[in-house]
């Protein structure tokens, strides 16, 4: 029995040094993704911007939604919540007060991403979903200020119902992925890749180098469908666990690698490469210890140099005395419970949403939950088939003088010729998600308050010409098999005029 026991649980049991890292390389993905964030504080999450409160709550809020960032229309209210966030990150990124830390990380960071849901992308699902199971994970038992007086670990591999709901989860990622894929380009013809790399708003250089290659293109669609879908299961295998675990890892980093030197998909690569840090075996610290010993050596005399320094808080959710035995197994066995019911509910989420009938196994009356603590996930990546309409936007400005201009350039004379690089275009890849759903018809409610956004910030800058009137123009290019490309179409998605100037009262 014992060995039965031990051989189901090896799957499932992580290293506290791996979970450690794990804790670190979100930490640090949290802090990239506020600073990219913070560049548009006004425009993405101010009244001032392209969603104002009142639009929000018309269109994409739902009852059981929470945000901190929607209790102000000001630009100066989001900095200080963003500040605040990014100081929680650092000290989960130290492991100062880890599980607090993890707590506090994970409602700021669905607080932001409730306030603006259109600039959202895969990526934010998964970095929200391993936050919310690392509140239930020891990953600040090593590596850590709060670790940095108690004596090591007897053991550094560790199983519980969260290590099983973690592996589960990137396990899902990839099933669901591979399953959402059911179009005839990923599973018949092999030309998904190809319709990707033509999509001129996503492409990168390293793509655009794979593009002309229709054969190596079949390929690599077939490959990276076989992968989402079957590499997974390696990480059930109960044999030779630290080996598939090490195949998992590389072949991801690889994966993810690849996927960032050929697409524009913004944190979506960091966020999946750092997800799988929690999987390095033992083996890979017993190879980086003695290399790291010499470094690990100098941290620690400059660190018995540096004064203590003793918190004045005293709320924290680590345990600073030995529970009771009694205390110690009631509180495990309400936690194992309680991560069981919730991967429970992740995994029927999950059944549902790759299902042909959406809601034929879970009800709207059930999906409250999975809202209101935001493990709402799905993973349709150029699911189920890649998205054909690409093209590009042309700002079309005119001032008083009946001049043209593309405010998208600066400013420039007006020109509907395709750019040598589209992806140039987008200031990052919030803006450029945002500008994929401009598109959509029933999202057509978003565009003129980016159109009076827009005006707004023209005007702003003294040097710029006034504007009599703006067209918001997408130029319009659908891919075509074979590399068959057809004329662009102007379509105009919004127009709209400067506000009168308010007249002065009366005296």
């Amino acid at each position: 029995m014992h060995q039965l026991w031990a051989a189901v649980r090896q799957p499932f049991a992580l290293d506290l040094r791996a979970m450690a890292l794990l804790r670190m390389g979100m930490a640090a993905i949290i802090l990239l993704d506020l600073g990219i964030r913070s560049t548009d504080l006004e425009a993405h999450y101010a009244n001032m911007g392209v969603l104002p409160l009142t639009a929000m709550l018309d269109h994409t809020w739902t009852p059981y939604q929470f945000s901190l960032h929607a209790i102000s229309g000001l630009w100066q209210v989001q900095a200080v919540l963003f500040g605040v966030a990014a100081l929680v990150a650092v000290a989960l990124l130290l492991g100062y007060h880890t599980r607090l830390a993890t707590l506090a990380s994970w409602v700021l960071l669905v607080s932001l991403q409730n306030r603006n849901t259109m600039i959202g992308q895969g990526g934010d699902d998964l970095l929200r979903m391993l936050l919310f199971w690392g509140f239930f994970l020891p990953w600040g038992r090593v590596w850590s200020w709060d670790a940095r007086t108690a004596p090591p670990p007897a053991r550094y591999d560790y199983a519980s119902a969260a290590t099983v709901a973690y592996i589960v989860q990137l396990a899902l990622l990839y099933w669901c992925t591979a399953l959402l894929k059911s179009g005839p380009e990923w599973t018949r013809e092999g030309t998904a890749l190809y319709y990707a790399f033509s999509l001129d708003q996503l492409l990168l250089p390293g793509g655009r180098l794979l593009y002309h290659h229709p054969d190596l293109l079949r390929f690599l669609t077939f490959a990276t469908w076989y992968v989402e879908l079957l590499l997974p299961i390696a990480l059930f295998i109960p044999v030779g666990v630290r080996w598939w675990r090490l195949l998992v890892v590389f072949v991801l980093f690889g994966f993810h690698l690849g996927i960032s030197l050929t697409l524009f998909v913004g944190l979506f690569f960091l966020i999946n490469m750092v997800s799988v840090l929690g999987l390095l075996p033992a083996v890979a610290f017993e190879w980086l210890t003695p290399r790291l010993a010499p470094h690990a050596a100098r941290a620690q005399h400059w660190r018995t140099r540096l004064p203590r320094w003793q918190s004045p808080w005293q709320l924290r959710l680590e345990r600073t005395r030995p529970a009771q035995p009694s205390h110690r197994a009631l509180w495990r066995a309400v936690r194992e419970a309680l991560v069981v019911s919730v991967l429970f509910y992740v995994c029927w989420w999950n059944l549902d949403d790759v299902g042909r009938k959406p809601g034929r196994w879970m009800s709207d009356s059930t999906r409250w939950f999975g809202y209101l603590f935001r493990i709402d996930q799905h993973w349709g990546m150029f699911a189920p088939t890649v998205f054909k309409d690409d093209g590009w936007y042309v700002l079309e400005g005119t001032t008083k003088s009946g001049q043209v201009l593309d405010l998208n350039r600066g400013g420039a004379p007006v020109s509907y010729a395709k750019p040598a690089s589209v992806v140039s275009l987008f200031k990052n890849d919030r803006w450029r998600k945002y500008s994929e759903n401009y598109l959509f018809v029933n999202y057509s409610w978003m565009r003129p308050y980016y159109c009076n956004y827009l005006l707004r910030i023209w005007h702003e800058n003294s040097k710029h010409p006034p504007l009599r009137h703006l067209s918001v123009v997408y130029m319009k290019e659908v891919s075509l098999p074979d590399y068959k490309v057809p004329p662009a179409t102007r379509e105009v998605l919004c127009d709209c005029e400067p506000a009168p100037p308010v007249a002065a009262p009366a005296p």
